[in-house]
Parts: C-alpha cells; sequence; structure tokens
C-alpha cells in the first residue's frame, strides 16, 4: 500500500514478554482521530484527517487516492483548494503570445470572469458554476462572439488546470454546458461605388490608403506599417510590418500570425500611391520593435498624421473614416453633440472583403487568395468567402450540359428552347 491510517488516539507499544497492545495516547478523546498518510507522486508527504469512528470512510478515501495514482488521474487536494483567481494570474503571467494578445485575454478574465469566479477553488468547479456564470455572462455582454472569447478564455484556464493536476476534467467541456455560439453572418462586400464613394470622402493625405486595402487587401495595421521598401518595382508590395497597438503605445511588428507575403501590385494602386507620394513625403517614423521595451526600428511610412508620427487606429476610425462612410452614405450621420455609431462591419475590414470579392469575381484561386490575404489556412479563406464565388450555379449547370451534349444526349427539342 502507498499508505495507511494512523490512529492517533491510540499507540502500539510492546510489553515484556513480548506482547503488541494498544496505549491511550495524549490526544485520546480530542480532535481527529484518523490521519489518512500516503506519500504523493512528488515524493512529499500528504495526509487527510477523519472523525471518531469514521475509518472505513478513511480506508476507502486512502484506497481511491491509491486508484488515481495508479491510473494517472491523482489531483493534489490541497492544490486544488488553489482559487480560480490564483491559478489564473499564475496562467496569466506564463503566457507566450505576443503582449497584445496576452492584454487582451487577460483584460476579458479580469472584467469578466475573475469577480464571478475568482474566489472558487479550481478543486472545487462543476458543470453547474460554469453554466451559472455563462448564464450571467449572456445577460451582461451583448455580443455573442464576445461572449465566446471570454469563455474560451475561461475555458483555456481551467485546460491548463487539468494539464496540472488541480482538476480532474474541465467543465466548459461538460456536455450539459454550452458554449456561447455567435450567430452565423455571411461578408457582404461592398460595391465599386461605395469604395471609392469613401476614397473620394477621406481627406486627401489618406485617400491612397482606400487603394491599397482594396487594391491589395491589406489589414489596417499593414496599410499603417506600409514602407516606402515595401513597394517593390517589379509590381510587387512586401508585407513585411505592422503598426499596432501594445499597452497603450504603438509599435512595430510582423503581420498578424507572422504570415510575411508578397502581394502584385496593379499599376493603378501603384500609380495611386507614387501620386500620395509625391503630395505627401513619407517621413521617417522610429518605434519599439514588438514589446514597448523592444528595440528601436525605423520605417520610412507612406501614411503618417500631419505631424509626421504613426497614426492610431482608433483615433484614425473614430475622426477619419467614419466621417467618410457617412460621407459616402454607409452610415448615418449623427445628430449634433453625439458620435458616429458602431460600424464593425464597415471598418476598413471592408476594404479587405472587397478585394477577396473582385479576385474571386475574376477567377482567382482560393489558395492564391489565402496567401495574397495572409491566411494561415485556405480552408479558412474559403469558409470566409465561399459565398461569393461567382456563377458557381451558372458553372455547375453550363458543366452538366457538356456532358449530355458530349455523350450525344442533349436535349434540344422545342422544350428546351421554350424553356431558355
Amino acid at each position: 500500500m502507498a499508505g495507511h491510517i494512523q490512529d492517533r488516539w491510540y499507540r502500539v507499544e510492546t510489553t515484556p514478554d513480548g506482547r503488541a497492545v494498544k496505549v491511550k495516547t495524549d490526544r485520546y478523546g480530542t480532535g481527529m482521530r484518523y490521519r489518512a498518510r500516503y506519500i504523493g507522486p512528488d515524493g512529499t508527504e500528504k495526509s487527510k484527517s477523519f472523525p471518531d469512528k469514521q475509518k472505513r470512510l478513511a480506508d476507502v478515501w486512502l484506497t481511491n487516492i491509491e486508484a488515481d495514482m495508479a491510473r494517472g488521474q491523482y489531483i493534489d487536494p490541497k492544490a486544488s483548494r488553489t482559487t480560480f483567481r490564483e491559478y489564473a494570474e499564475r496562467w496569466m503571467a506564463a503566457l507566450t503570445t505576443d503582449l497584445s494578445s496576452r492584454a487582451a485575454v487577460e483584460g476579458r478574465l479580469r472584467l469578466h470572469a475573475l469577480p464571478h469566479l475568482g474566489g472558487r477553488p479550481i478543486g472545487s468547479f462543476q458543470a453547474e458554476h460554469i453554466r451559472d456564470w455563462s448564464r450571467r455572462l449572456e445577460e451582461t455582454v451583448a455580443s455573442a462572439s464576445y461572449r465566446r472569447l471570454i469563455f474560451d478564455a475561461v475555458s483555456s484556464v481551467l485546460n491548463a488546470a487539468v494539464d496540472d493536476r488541480l482538476l480532474a476534467s474541465n467543465p466548459c467541456r461538460a456536455r450539459s454546458v454550452k458554449a456561447p455560439r455567435p450567430a452565423p453572418t455571411r461578408v457582404h462586400p461592398w460595391s465599386a461605388s461605395q469604395v471609392f464613394g469613401v476614397r473620394a470622402n477621406l481627406p486627401e493625405r489618406f485617400q491612397a490608403m482606400a487603394d491599397v486595402g482594396a487594391g491589395c487587401g491589406l489589414r489596417q495595421g499593414e496599410i499603417l506599417g506600409l514602407a516606402v521598401d515595401n513597394i517593390g518595382d517589379l509590381g510587387w508590395l512586401y508585407v513585411r510590418q505592422q503598426v499596432k497597438k501594445v499597452r497603450g503605445g504603438l509599435v512595430f511588428a510582423p503581420p498578424k500570425r507572422g504570415k510575411l507575403r508578397d502581394i502584385p501590385l496593379d499599376p493603378e494602386v501603384s500609380t495611386a500611391l507614387r501620386e500620395h507620394m509625391k503630395r505627401f513625403p513619407p517621413v521617417d517614423v522610429t518605434l519599439p520593435w514588438l514589446t514597448p521595451n523592444g528595440p528601436k526600428v525605423t520605417h520610412r511610412l507612406v501614411f503618417t498624421a500631419a505631424a509626421g508620427t504613426a497614426l492610431w487606429s482608433n483615433a484614425f476610425n473614430d475622426q477619419t473614416w467614419k466621417p467618410a462612410l457617412a460621407g459616402a452614405g454607409i452610415i448615418p450621420v449623427p445628430e449634433k453633440g453625439h458620435r458616429y455609431a458602431a460600424a464593425r462591419e464597415h471598418g476598413m475590414h471592408a476594404l479587405r472583403h472587397f478585394y477577396a470579392s473582385v479576385l474571386l469575381d475574376a477567377g482567382e484561386n482560393i489558395k492564391a487568395l489565402s496567401l495574397y490575404l495572409g491566411h494561415s489556412d485556405p480552408g479558412f479563406t474559403l469558409r470566409v468567402y465561399t459565398h461569393l464565388m461567382p456563377s458557381s450555379e451558372t458553372r455547375t449547370r453550363k458543366a452538366i450540359s457538356a456532358m449530355y451534349r458530349a455523350a450525344g444526349h442533349a436535349h434540344d427539342g422545342p422544350e428546351t428552347a421554350q424553356a431558355a
């Protein structure tokens, strides 16, 4: 046996004639009588105490502990008393993702999980606790997509607790727990007239940003980080960095998921960029690389603020982009003294969707489009944009008709002509 039950009310002594007898200890009649003791997988002694007349429960408990260790399912009872808050703090400190992603996860946990789940011991989590918390979350967070991000963050913490043997299973994965499901949405790309309408309503200093977004499919941060040496002479645009906000400051960083890529640069977009750079000469901008304390890096940026600094996306969106949307009739003009309404589906990402729709309409294949967009998986590109692939029904009908004609079974009678 890996452990034993100690009776703290009695000790065994050997009489002069060699017999073993039980003798009352100084603790007889007070406190917990039985102490189940064992050596844990980490080599240290563990124990749990039981009152008088519960030796059988102590035996069962110790047997279960031994069985769990044999199956590799052992949970340290003391370690599992660590609260969700304490463990989540350790988990967040050990995250290896980039700082902006880490800050987003920390914000979700601190705002929406720790106030409700923080004081609960990790080892006590049951599916009912997650169901109750998820219901409260639904009452306070309107966006199902954001609720799913919060839920996934909590689930990640509890997954780690399972890996660290503090929890037997993740209650977020219980069959009775339903993760928030965002309503299915489809990308509805702008028309060309909408793209050029927004471009015309942007200040001249930023009009070429619409060309780069709609003509190259860059993300907003990649447009803000576009440098002169990213524009090739042979009809290519090289996506090598972006400008992003990390912990309240701007940094240069690789594109999303580190996907460096080369994109065909159309002559029209190239001309728009050259004309822009003649009117608004590029400026050398120095920012830290990757983190606020990272090494300083200088890029000669194509798009900057009038003061010659890198653009902040939030300020640009509120002060420049939304007025252009309103001017193009895409969102309403707010009443005097009011802010523009939220327009997430009409952010600069709409230019990227337009780019994808144009390429698909021209017959570009999904793999190439995925490469140009910087997606990690062509399957993701297909799931997002498959409904935009043009005339798929027409191509299907033509393919079947061609098969019938090739086989000599085409129906070219009056009924066919009438249907046509």
